[in-house]
């Protein structure tokens, strides 16, 4: 992938790290022209969000302080990696789930 189509989906893929809502604008950005480093980043952030609330629904009937301490620790700091990458203009998988996102969220183009 060359600079110039990174420096093209970069706003993009910055766009997708901030909320559900910023992922599904991200999506509708990205839809023409469709660019790899934004789509990409699109479903790392996209699966974030979905797994976090996921997670939360799941919490939200059981309050245990330290499992929800916990999950935003987890969140956050998947959340800040994936931005960084997207920040320095990098490919990098999110770690434990980043695959698992790519395969998941394949309607993602």
């Amino acid at each position: 992938m060359d600079q110039n189509s990174v420096a093209k989906g970069k706003t993009t893929a910055i766009i997708a790290y901030f909320t559900i809502v910023g992922s599904l604008i991200a999506i509708t950005m990205n839809m023409e022209p469709k660019n790899e480093f934004a789509r990409f980043h699109t479903r790392q952030a996209f699966g974030l969000h979905l797994v976090f609330m996921g997670c939360a629904l799941f919490l939200s009937q059981w309050f245990n302080f330290f499992v929800w301490v916990g999950l935003y620790i987890f969140y956050f700091a998947l959340w800040i990696y994936g931005l960084v990458g997207a920040l320095n203009n990098k490919k990098q998988l999110v770690p434990i789930l980043g695959t698992s996102f790519q395969k998941w969220f394949t309607f993602i183009q």
